[in-house]
């Protein structure tokens, strides 16, 4: 038969329990077993509470409790005021006490109704430390008064369990860092394929350098950044320019894509969720404005962002505060915004899609970015650095870039801008085959409605605009003039690099045709 001391404490069975929740890697699955098998010991124990410090509240926050509870403390925001209360003495002092139903202290435990119903007779009370900080504390209500076998015990518990919290917490940290990194690389992945469609900031149009002196005014300081600029113009390598001129430059620049998130999911991609807070929610995620953590987070399309989520970017923005999905926890995290849109945000205000305090708290300083057409001197640089790019990206041998290719760039007008060019000219290396580059391109602007006369061209005067109308014999003279001004140009070289052909941008048996038609005829030594 078991003695009365037996059946009230176990040292096997909490020898047990401490190996058991050596092996936790969560706190929460360490708290929850130390509080189920607390009750299910064979004793006298009623209920098993377990109350952490939030060190930023200054209060205990119960973190688990099992058996059977007082009124009112399974609500999630139950908490004591450090100091306050026996418990609030322990975490207070970092001392143990335990009470018996005759000390001067019993009416300071809560609900004694509770008590009194379930028959406690005994209160054993413990701080969880580690490394002589307190964590928290461990508390037990007995149906017997708390023996002395307990004493030794409850300090080890205690120091045990504050170590094995402190393990569980650095492996949690491990696995949230861990998956922010994951996080890092997906965003830095889908920034490196969107810069690809850019290439850097080349060029040099005085448009461009008057572009890249906003961005050096702007990066160095906190301001919210709006990047304004039709599509394809390069507004996501602006906000890497910022980013990268900027003191947060060692952080993360992080992109969200507005567009292509769906308008449920808006809230917990942007600040994170908890486990469970919605179907499919499994495990908890950090959000990507955490993610972005002491660096950038580039909201793209921001005008397709839902007004209820603007409302909540508001508050962000202005008190740098938040909550993941199905969490009461307010946050804080210290990240840049920068934005950026195709859409017209003023119209958008007065049709009521967009919220005109967001607007103005976005619009501290608008970057316009131009369109490829207002830039045309940036045209061959960039071509040649589109072609270096794609000759590396496609593994592919280099072509040639050509006067006449460049020339054929720059009588486009570009309704895709940036965008549109680097697509023409990898599809052109494809083509080229280490060859001559050429481009396929739409006739746009008015030259595609100007009518052409068969037998006479319109050619501007000069001074006074009025087109000259030129005969037969002076259009045939003209071209042939031309023609032996590229011959000669080219050293009467007609095939192959910086050939004649290759000047004009035509195959050299067209040319061959052309000479033989115009009567021009090669050199004796080029002939021979």
């Amino acid at each position: 038969m078991e003695s009365t001391a037996d059946s009230r404490f176990d040292p096997n069975y909490a020898m047990q329990l401490l190996l058991d929740i050596a092996h936790e890697q969560s706190v929460e699955g360490l708290l929850n077993k130390v509080v189920t098998r607390g009750v299910a010991q064979p004793s006298e124990t009623v209920c098993v509470q377990v109350w952490l410090i939030d060190k930023a509240e200054r209060c205990l926050r119960l973190a688990a409790a099992a058996g059977s509870l007082p009124a009112g403390l399974s609500e999630s925001a139950n908490t004591i005021a450090m100091g306050t209360g026996v418990l609030g003495q322990i975490a207070a002092t970092g001392r143990r006490i335990v009470l018996q139903q005759s000390d001067a202290d019993w009416e300071r435990l809560p609900d004694p109704v509770w008590m009194a119903r379930e028959g406690i007779l005994g209160f054993n009370g413990s701080p969880i430390r580690f490394k002589e900080e307190v964590l928290g504390v461990v508390a037990g209500y007995l149906r017997a008064e708390v023996g002395q076998e307990r004493g030794p015990w409850s300090e080890l518990f205690g120091n045990y369990m504050g170590a094995a919290i402190a393990n569980a917490r650095a492996f949690e940290e491990i696995q949230c860092l861990k998956s922010q990194l994951e996080l890092h690389n997906t965003y830095l992945q889908e920034e490196v394929i969107e810069a690809k469609a850019f290439g850097d900031l080349v060029g040099q149009s005085g448009i461009l350098r008057q572009l890249i002196s906003q961005i050096d005014l702007v990066a160095p300081t906190e301001a919210s950044v709006l990047i304004l600029g039709e599509t394809g113009t390069g507004k996501e390598l602006v906000a890497h320019e910022i980013h990268r001129r900027s003191q947060r430059k060692q952080g993360p620049l992080v992109r969200v894509n507005c567009a292509s998130i769906p308008r449920e999911l808006f809230e917990s991609e942007l600040f994170g969720h908890m486990r469970g807070s919605f179907t499919g929610a499994i495990k908890d995620r950090a959000g990507r404005i955490e993610t972005a953590e002491k660096g950038t987070l580039f909201l793209d399309e921001i005008g397709e962002l839902p007004l209820d989520m603007q409302t909540k970017l508001l508050r962000f923005l202005q008190e740098k505060k938040y909550e993941r999905v199905g969490d009461d926890r307010t946050r804080h995290a210290d990240v840049r915004i920068i934005g950026a849109t195709n859409r017209d945000l003023k119209k958008a205000v007065a049709a009521g899609r967009f919220r005109e305090d967001l607007f103005y708290r976005l619009h501290v300083f608008p970057v316009h970015v131009p369109p490829l057409r207002e830039r045309k001197d940036d045209i061959p640089p960039l071509a040649s650095h589109f072609v270096n790019l794609s000759v590396r990206d496609l593994k592919s041998a280099k072509p040639r870039l050509t006067r006449a290719a460049v020339t054929e760039l720059l009588n486009y007008d570009w309704p895709g801008n940036i965008r549109e060019l680097r697509n023409v000219i990898e599809r052109a290396v494809i083509l080229a085959r280490g060859g001559a580059l050429s481009f396929d391109l739409p006739v746009t602007g008015a030259s595609a409605n100007t009518p052409r006369p068969a037998s006479k061209a319109q050619v501007s005067e000069g001074s006074n605009g009025t087109p000259k109308l030129l005969t037969e014999a002076e259009l045939r003279s003209l071209e042939r003039n031309n023609l032996l001004a590229n011959l000669e140009a080219a050293k009467w070289k007609i095939r192959g690099p910086d050939g004649a052909a290759e000047l004009l941008g035509v195959k050299p048996t067209t040319l061959y045709s052309r000479m033989q038609k115009l009567g021009i005829k090669l050199p004796e030594s080029e002939d021979a």
